[in-house]
């Protein structure tokens, strides 16, 4: 399948009604494999975090998987992962020099395509090594997915609620993973098919890829986010759309809820207001921004 085959520049819309949905922690349940075996180690392994692997990993979950930055872009997660093992006394009494990761920053604020094009393009104007070593990282994650992530089906209930959203709105993949990947997983597990159009990280952040996916064709109103981390949220309301959460832990109830309830009211219009201010104030609270060892 060709990644670009259902590009969000070429959606046409066919409903009044459009739904954006996060693929990784919200459809498939990828989160865990993909971070523990395949981010995390290409995090340590080009960044130089060896002798501090122990604690760089406790960092990397937590950003990256269990905290209020749950599904930030993959080149976020090292500045917030470092920063955070900045801050480890374990760390500091070991006299690790943590490394310094200010161009990164630099780039990360100044780029709103946080993706391997724009880094390579960041690269060829700078030469800066420490870029380099960010997109080795960046490689070494699309390898390891490549060949370690496979056979992982959508969470119960996702096919029933593509079949049912589909059948009555717009459906468009919004997402921080490579277009290629999204394409590949969506295809093996017989989904994409459910699909208007889809986006990676190649289109921009996913507030870029959601305004993309509206601008001329839908209004805010009949738009509906669907996401497991609060990005998702921040990306929904930074564009003036509602937002259904997937919690973490909780997800086949939530996708449960979402076909037998949500989206209906979400068609009937009856969706804003009280009803999704109390899904989203249970969401907030599955995600916290302390992790456990500064409790200790």
């Amino acid at each position: 399948m060709n990644p670009s085959g259902k590009p969000l520049s070429q959606l046409n819309k066919q409903h009044d009604h459009l739904v954006c949905i996060d693929s990784d922690g919200t459809v498939f349940d990828v989160m865990e494999i993909k971070h523990k075996e395949c981010f995390c180690p290409a995090f340590i392994n080009n960044f130089g975090l060896q002798a501090v692997a122990k604690y760089a990993r406790e960092c990397w979950d937590f950003v990256n998987l269990y905290s209020v930055d749950r599904g930030c872009n993959r080149f976020i997660g090292p500045l917030k992962a470092i920063a955070l093992l900045a801050e480890r006394p374990e760390v500091k009494k070991r006299g690790f020099a943590i490394p310094d990761l200010a161009s990164l920053e630099q780039w990360v604020s100044t780029e709103n395509r946080l993706g391997n094009p724009a880094l390579k393009e960041a690269i060829s104007k700078t030469q800066d090594p420490l870029l380099g070593k960010a997109l080795a990282y960046s490689l070494d994650v699309n390898e390891a997915v490549d060949k370690i992530v496979h056979g992982i089906p959508p969470f119960p209930g996702v096919r029933e609620s593509l079949a049912q959203s589909a059948a009555q709105a717009d459906v468009v993949v919004i997402s921080a993973a490579a277009q290629e990947t999204i394409t590949r997983e969506w295809t093996e597990h017989g989904l994409f098919d459910h699909l208007s159009a889809l986006a990676g990280q190649e289109v921009g952040n996913k507030t870029a890829q959601i305004r993309q996916a509206i601008e001329g064709r839908y209004e805010t109103d009949k738009v509906l986010m669907i996401g497991d981390a609060l990005g998702d949220l921040e990306s929904a309301k930074d564009n003036g759309v509602l937002f259904f959460p997937i919690l973490p832990g909780k997800e086949d109830e939530s996708w449960q809820l979402f076909h037998d309830e949500a989206f209906t009211k979400f068609l009937a219009g009856s969706y804003a207001g009280p009803y999704e201010a109390s899904l989203i104030e249970t969401f907030k609270e599955c995600l916290p921004s302390t992790p456990t060892w500064k409790h200790d």
